[in-house]
């Protein structure tokens, strides 16, 4: 699947055909050498990114701290950007793990946002020193690890889909169309809070949680409008726009 740095070596025995597509999920406990060294691989890069940050952290070091050659991470790994997106899902399906326990009994539409919301702050928290180094290598448009590339497909999704399962547990009533187009909305709104989050340097991110209660509270004031006609068409317009960012 991928190619060899110049001068490495792959340590794997199993060889490439079994190669698992990028984004899947590898099992808990995996059961072949080439498995469990990508697993090693990734967990080693993962925690980099979590104790030095982007730019420290770099396809050699992971090397040496795996045990492996560079052309083995390589193989595995074809860029240090491959890790970074690993790292999108790691903290996506975990932000997903630790939201969807906490929806269990909640049926207000916005009660159930703020713990998606909330969830995700929380898995990105530790991350916060070095924030700034991941933007600023994700903040081009041609950047694979931006939030919005085809590359980060994957990891989106997962988002998409916590924000769909938020709303389509709630009890609120909404119209189908509105149903449908909310969730993009929303990880449109996930992503610009994120965005804050990066920039906020106050005590606990307060001024980040301070901004998501009072969004989450006119949202709470909104909803009832999409059941008056009149409203709905300018609603109808700001979803249509939503997708028109994604696209």
């Amino acid at each position: 699947m991928f190619s060899f740095e110049p001068g490495g070596h792959s340590d794997d025995s199993d060889g490439p055909d079994g190669e698992a597509p990028r984004g899947e999920r590898g099992p808990a406990l995996p059961s072949t050498k080439r498995e469990r060294t990508r697993a090693l691989i990734r967990d080693v890069a993962l925690r980099s990114f979590r104790e030095r940050g982007y730019d420290a952290t770099t396809i050699r070091r992971i090397a040496e701290e795996a045990g492996v050659s560079v052309g083995t991470t390589n193989y595995h790994f074809a860029t240090k950007n491959h890790l970074v997106q690993e790292l999108y899902l790691d903290v996506q399906e975990s932000h997903a793990d630790a939201a969807i326990g906490q929806l269990e009994g909640v049926r207000e539409l916005t009660e159930r946002l703020a713990i998606v919301y909330r969830t995700g702050l929380e898995q990105l928290e530790p991350y916060h020193p070095h924030a700034p180094e991941f933007l600023a290598a994700a903040v081009s448009p041609r950047s694979p690890i931006n939030p919005l590339s085809e590359e980060s497909a994957p990891a989106l999704a997962v988002i998409r889909g916590l924000f769909e399962r938020a709303v389509d547990g709630a009890k609120s009533p909404l119209p189908d169309e509105f149903k449908a187009g909310l969730p993009q909305v929303l990880v449109l709104s996930h992503l610009l809070l994120a965005l804050l989050w990066v920039y906020d340097s106050s005590p606990g991110r307060e001024r980040t949680h301070r901004i998501l209660d009072r969004a989450l509270n006119l949202l709470r004031m909104t909803l009832p409008l999409t059941r008056i006609p009149v409203v709905r068409a300018p609603l109808r317009e700001l979803l249509a726009l939503a997708g028109e960012v994604r696209a």
